[in-house]
């Protein structure tokens, strides 16, 4: 019977951490609280601002959420002109990668148009919470 309390142990502690993973991955989360003017620039992801927002995907080569959520966002931003959409390798941009605190692959960041973080999924999200994070930036 001893034996088998281990192996209980890690079950429950292995199926709470896939609980909280799945909840938490591809949610976009709206950061609250005091912005700071010009946080993300330009020169940092490599093209300019978006009008309005500006949506910024960190992905990587083998990510398989990565070519989803690319495919998705591409879709969705296509016909707003006041919305731009920047992928960036996260391979290849290690210390932006480490600037913006990105963790895992594929990270979306929604920008507002003076490079303020205003939301943030990390996972691959759905059509309405990306819509809805766009349609937030005003």
């Amino acid at each position: 019977m001893n034996s088998l309390l281990p192996i209980a142990l890690v079950l429950i502690a292995s199926t709470a951490y896939g609980i909280w993973y799945q909840r938490t991955r591809g949610r976009v989360v709206v950061k609250g609280g005091k912005k700071k003017a010009g946080l993300i620039t330009a020169q940092m992801i490599g093209a300019e601002l978006g009008p309005r927002v500006t949506v910024v995907q960190f992905s990587s080569a083998f990510c398989t959420p990565c070519r989803a959520t690319r495919a998705l966002i591409s879709d969705v931003t296509a016909g707003m002109d006041d919305v731009k959409y920047v992928e960036i390798d996260a391979e290849e941009q290690l210390e932006l990668v480490r600037t913006l605190d990105i963790r895992s692959t594929p990270t979306t960041l929604f920008v507002d148009r003076k490079g303020n973080e205003v939301g943030r999924a990390m996972g691959a999200p759905k059509r309405a919470q990306v819509l809805s994070a766009i349609d937030a930036i005003r």
